[in-house]
């Protein structure tokens, strides 16, 4: 089977809700990374065979497939065709998937796979609370179907994330130690410069705001929790953010023809689904059958990002895989590095591949919890 190659990857910092990316629009916040990518490699922009782009709740600005829509405000040739995948949480990493998939089949050569979501203005949930002004209460509860064969459970993140923190016996404090250590891992890397080579600045942002340096177990104590057991804050959880990420990918011909240099190959692709209540454990089962199918075992992995949607899902999945916290999210994640939802795919892949370079590692593997149960994973090898 051909190989499909990544050749490049950048993202933007991270704007915190209301921050300095706030007022950019989701065109040109999408148009930046592209153009990044555009212009950092010797392909003809009319040779591109497609741009496949992440994103949630695409209403006003995000709206009218924000892929095509960012390729032409960057400026680039009518000829290159656009689609948005919608797989909730893990959009860009599944437009990486297809991405990857065209070129194996044969089928295309050069492909940017990415993301862009603009929480500040548009935020989580805004296609569903679209949808109620046309008479939908709920997305879910409205179906006859739906009913019968799930009842009116909640489906709801805020419930799977803390359902998961009881069934694995996670105390509010063992979730507010995960996310301390994740803003001080964080505010590490930052300061050492680890993301320098990965962020292409914008609108005069050159880092990630979201970083909470000076949080404490006291100031998360403080916080107000918004579930039945008393265990998920706003402290425990991703950040609503502003950004974009792109991944450029290659057919073994487009590196020749173009004198590109591999970064990495993709080595496995999977996806599979879990319960849609619950929602969130999908990167689990997910991640079991990925390491089975393509031959390997969890001591073979060098580093791997398993999104931090809620702390209780990151240790539910290293507890269940036996992938220790020492190789995974060594950045750190969502939690202090923000989630913007439909870019967060190749944000946290671009992360994974400049940290493997950096340390000089072999495979690694990154998973997303996502909507409706199901899960992402991509194990790279690194070239």
């Amino acid at each position: 089977m051909p190989e499909a190659y990544i050749i490049d990857a950048t993202r933007t910092p991270t704007g915190k809700r209301r921050g300095s990316l706030q007022d950019i629009h989701g065109a040109d916040l999408g148009a930046h990374v592209i153009k990044e990518i555009v212009e950092r490699n010797n392909i003809p922009q009319n040779e591109y065979d497609d741009v496949i782009f992440g994103c949630l709740d695409t209403v006003g600005p995000l709206a009218g497939n924000i892929a095509r829509t960012a390729w032409l405000v960057a400026g680039y040739d009518l000829v290159v065709p656009g689609v948005t995948v919608d797989r909730q949480c893990g959009s860009s990493q599944q437009a990486v998937h297809f991405a990857a998939m065209a070129i194996m089949s044969g089928t295309q050569d050069v492909v940017i796979a990415g993301g862009v979501q603009t929480m500040s203005k548009i935020p989580i949930g805004a296609s569903m609370i679209a949808g109620r002004e046309l008479g939908f209460d709920h997305p879910f509860h409205t179906s006859p179907g739906w009913l019968k064969r799930f009842g009116d459970a909640p489906v709801d993140q805020f419930y799977g994330a803390s359902e998961i923190a009881k069934r694995w016996g996670f105390s509010r404090k063992d979730l507010e130690e995960f996310s301390l250590n994740s803003h001080r891992r964080a505010d590490k890397a930052r300061d050492s410069g680890w993301f320098n080579k990965e962020i292409s600045s914008i609108n005069g942002l050159e880092q990630d705001e979201t970083i909470r340096a000076n949080t404490s177990m006291e100031r998360m104590a403080e916080l107000e929790a918004f579930d039945a057991h008393g265990l998920i804050t706003a402290g425990v959880a991703s950040q609503t953010c502003d950004g974009s990420s792109a991944i450029l990918l290659a057919s073994a011909d487009a590196v020749k023809r173009y004198n590109l240099k591999p970064r990495a190959r993709i080595h496995h692709l999977e996806v599979m689904g879990d319960d849609p209540i619950l929602m969130l454990t999908g990167p689990i089962a997910a991640t079991k059958r990925a390491l089975f199918r393509a031959g390997m075992n969890s001591s073979e992995i060098d580093l791997a990002e398993c999104n931090e949607a809620f702390a209780s899902v990151p240790m539910a999945w290293m507890q269940e895989t036996n992938i220790p916290h020492e190789k995974t999210n060594v950045n750190e994640g969502a939690i202090s590095l923000g989630h913007p939802l439909g870019s967060t795919g190749t944000k946290l892949m671009t992360t994974l591949l400049h940290e493997m370079e950096r340390r000089g590692v072999r495979y690694g593997l990154q998973t997303m919890c996502e909507g409706g149960g199901v899960a992402n994973v991509t194990i790279i090898e690194r070239l």
